[in-house]
C-alpha cells in the first residue's frame, strides 16, 4: 500500500451476485452453460475473482444448493401446520423457480443425496408429531407427499399456470395432502410394492441411501435401527 491508500474492502454483495448469475446461467443452459468465465461476466466481475471464492463449477453448484436450502428452511420454519408448510414450499418454488429447479436436479444422486435436506426433516418431524412414532418411520409417506407437492410446483411453473388455475391447482394439492395424512392417521393407507428397504434413508446427509447400497460403494450400517437425528439451522451444510 502506497500514498496512504486504504486497503480495498471486500464487496459484501459479490457472493450474492455470483450465485444469482450462476442460477440464471444454469436455468438457461444447465451445467454446460455454467463456466467460471461465464459466471464472472454475468456477475460483472473477473474470472480470477470467482476462482478466489469457488474452486470450480461443482463448488458453485454446492453453494447454490446450500443457499436455496437455507432460504427454503427459513420459509418453512415460519409456518405452523403441515398444510401451511406444503403451501409455502409450493409458493417458494414458484417465487424462486430457477434456484428450486437447480436444487432438485439430480437430488437423488451424489453429491446432493449426501447433503442434508433440512426442510425434508422439518416436515418429517411434524408428521411424526402428528402420527406418532419416529420420524424415519414416515419416510415412505414423506416421499409420497413430497412427490405430490413437487409435481404440483413443477406443473405450475412449466405449465405457466396463472390466476384461478394456479390457485385451484395449489388447493387441490393441499386437499390431497390433508386426505393422505388423515388416511395415515386412521391407518387406512394401502402400501403396494415391496416393503420399504431398511437401507433407504433420505434427508440425513452422508447417511442417506437410496436403498441399493451402490451410491458411494458403501453399504449402510444403519440396518433396521430406527432413529433420526434432527438437523438444526446452524448445522445445515451444502
Amino acid at each position: 500500500m502506497t500514498g496512504g491508500e486504504l486497503p480495498r474492502q471486500p464487496d459484501p454483495e459479490l457472493e450474492h451476485r455470483i450465485l444469482e448469475a450462476a442460477s440464471r446461467l444454469w436455468a438457461r443452459g444447465g451445467e454446460k452453460a455454467l463456466t467460471m468465465r461465464a459466471v464472472a461476466e454475468a456477475a460483472g466481475t473477473t474470472t480470477p475473482t470467482v476462482y478466489g471464492r469457488y474452486r470450480d463449477r461443482d463448488d458453485i453448484l454446492s453453494a447454490l444448493r446450500l443457499k436455496t436450502r437455507r432460504e427454503l428452511f427459513a420459509a418453512l420454519s415460519q409456518t405452523r401446520t403441515l398444510r401451511e408448510a406444503f403451501q409455502r414450499q409450493v409458493e417458494f418454488a414458484i417465487e424462486n423457480r430457477n434456484a428450486y429447479a437447480m436444487l432438485f436436479d439430480g437430488v437423488a444422486r451424489p453429491p446432493s443425496l449426501h447433503e442434508p435436506w433440512p426442510s425434508f426433516n422439518l416436515v418429517r418431524d411434524r408428521v411424526a408429531k402428528y402420527l406418532g412414532g419416529n420420524p424415519r418411520q414416515h419416510n415412505r409417506l414423506l416421499l409420497a407427499l413430497w412427490s405430490l407437492m413437487h409435481g404440483t410446483a413443477i406443473l405450475i411453473i412449466r405449465g405457466q399456470f396463472e390466476g384461478v388455475l394456479r390457485t385451484q391447482t395449489i388447493h387441490a394439492c393441499l386437499d390431497a395432502v390433508d386426505a393422505i395424512l388423515e388416511s395415515a392417521r386412521m391407518k387406512r393407507m394401502a402400501h403396494s410394492g415391496p416393503k420399504w428397504p431398511a437401507d433407504l434413508i433420505l434427508g440425513e446427509g452422508k447417511r442417506s441411501r437410496t436403498g441399493s447400497g451402490k451410491n458411494d460403494g458403501r453399504k449402510s450400517k444403519v440396518g433396521k435401527r430406527d432413529g433420526s437425528r434432527k438437523i438444526s439451522p446452524s448445522r445445515i451444510a451444502g
